[in-house]
């Protein structure tokens, strides 16, 4: 059955293009739910800043990469992104691969 894991893996690809990681590792995925049997997958999810001019095509992209996932899990029906702002995003958030690749410590 679909589970969290497996989200985060399709997750992973979906980059932001501005900062060439993905938004799992950039810390931009809060939340994963996936819910009713596998049927809809509910995530909770922000941007490096509410101005971020790729923001429309990451969350497209991460609906999309989503919603891949029903050429093996075919119960899936929908994939619903909530944007949110709390916590602000920041660079602590990020993974310790991500911190070292952009040179954060």
């Amino acid at each position: 059955m679909l589970n969290e894991d497996m989200v985060r893996a399709a997750l992973r690809n979906v980059y932001d293009p501005e900062i060439g990681l993905n938004i799992v590792d950039l810390g931009l995925v809060y939340n994963v739910d996936v819910a009713g049997e596998g049927k809809q997958v509910n995530i909770d999810m922000t941007l490096t800043t509410p101005a971020c001019p790729a923001g429309p095509m990451i969350i497209e992209s991460a609906q999309k990469e989503v919603m891949s996932l029903r050429d093996v899990h075919p119960q899936l029906e929908e994939t619903k992104i909530n944007l949110v702002w709390t916590p602000f995003w920041n660079p602590s958030l990020m993974s310790e691969d991500a911190k070292a690749e952009l040179g954060y410590f």
